[in-house]
């Protein structure tokens, strides 16, 4: 990456002098505070996600973003307006389309897949009538920290509020109703309303993502670090701030790579989340090999 000054940064080993450096820019004080907002949001609702299995069906938000965003860059009004809209939409249409008894298996449903084809077929069109810089799309696929404002900052952040507030409220029957949706509807659990709800909480958070991994990667925010989490403990308060704190690190870590590198910056923050995940799959496999290893001694000492 090449600063104003046509010099590229570089790393002195000296933490502190470098902080000052890169945090002298406003827009690297910007996209840390994205960064912040957009990895937590995401850890949290990406940890429901994955516990409901409805990878599929974020997926299918995330590739929404990218018409919205192409829309928004064709006509020149706020990309922010297109991320959101377009994945409450397409949020909506996915709970209005899917059928009853369908929670906790949307990855599976039609309807996702049909929302998905489509936001992609509008995407190409909206790039396809794109006249200007091929980098405005590239952007918007794979992610870029350069343009994020204190506006959007401060946009992201009022909707991050506001998603983890609903999901606190939300929180307890939704976790009931996602382990256990025919128990939970027994119980009175309106499962069907809780889902539409999480289908938008999720979208607003892809939305969010996709401002800083771009569309094509937002799983590296979404699903990564919920995943490494429930591979490391299955209680849900501790794995809940581990996803948060791994979201958080793979996020900065990036940030602090792509601003000394020319590459993208989604590559370093997915790269980072893979790492963790490997890691975490590497220690829960030793650890269940010593724990396989000392149950022969544990029966042979009961025996005696």
């Amino acid at each position: 990456m090449l600063l104003a000054d046509d010099t590229s940064p570089v790393f002195s080993w000296n933490p502190v002098a470098d902080f000052q450096d890169m945090w002298s820019y406003a827009y690297m004080v910007n996209a840390f505070r994205a960064g912040l907002i957009v990895a937590v949001v995401c850890a949290v609702v990406g940890w429901f996600m994955v516990l409901r299995r409805q990878a599929f069906a974020g997926h299918s938000l995330s590739v929404a973003a990218f018409p919205g965003a192409s829309l928004a860059v064709l006509v020149g009004f706020s990309t922010t307006l297109g991320y959101f809209g377009f994945c409450i939409a397409a949020a909506l249409v996915i709970a209005a389309l899917r059928r009853e008894g369908q929670e906790g298996g949307a990855e599976e449903s039609a309807a996702t897949g049909t929302v998905q084809a489509f936001a992609l077929a509008c995407g190409y069109l909206f790039i396809s009538l794109y006249k200007g810089l091929l980098e405005g799309p590239t952007a918007l696929l794979f992610g870029d920290f350069l343009g994020i404002t204190t506006g959007q900052v401060e946009i992201l952040a009022v909707v991050g509020a506001a998603v983890l507030a609903v999901l606190a409220v939300i929180g307890r029957p939704l976790l009931f109703a996602s382990l256990d949706p025919q128990v939970a509807a027994g119980r009175g659990v309106p499962v069907r309303l809780l889902g539409t709800v999480f289908l938008v909480l999720l979208a607003a958070a892809t939305a969010e993502a996709s401002q800083i991994t771009g569309t094509l990667l937002v799983f590296a925010l979404l699903v990564i670090p919920p995943a490494t989490a429930q591979q490391l403990t299955a209680r849900p308060g501790p794995s809940l701030l581990l996803s948060a704190l791994l979201g958080l690190g793979a996020c900065w870590a990036g940030l602090i790579a792509a601003y000394y590198q020319p590459y993208p910056l989604g590559f370093f923050v997915t790269g980072f989340a893979f790492a963790g995940l490997v890691l975490a799959h590497l220690f829960r496999y030793l650890r269940d090999s010593l724990e396989r290893r000392r149950m022969p001694l544990t029966l042979t000492g009961g025996a005696a």
